[in-house]
């Protein structure tokens, strides 16, 4: 497991999903948003742009949406988080 990920898990107030990172961009409420490896493309770009506007740090991991889905303890894929 990366360092970024295991660092934002830790955070007690993680977003899951792509909108609820979206909404928390463009409110100035998150500093890093993570990408999985398999993230499409779109969602990539429309991430980039307004983490850019909001000052906050994109790292895009080398891990797929379904281990971190599994190591976040979710039963569901996640392809983008943030805190």
């Amino acid at each position: 497991m990366s360092n970024e990920l295991k660092d934002v898990l830790r955070e007690k107030t993680v977003i899951f999903g792509t909108n609820e990172t979206l909404d928390g961009l463009k409110h100035g409420k998150v500093k890093k948003v993570l990408l999985a490896s398999n993230c499409p493309k779109s969602v990539r770009e429309t991430v980039a742009h307004y983490a850019k506007i909001a000052n906050a740090v994109v790292v895009e991991l080398d891990i797929p949406d379904k281990e971190i889905g599994l190591l976040s303890r979710k039963p569901f894929s996640i392809s983008v988080l943030s805190c």
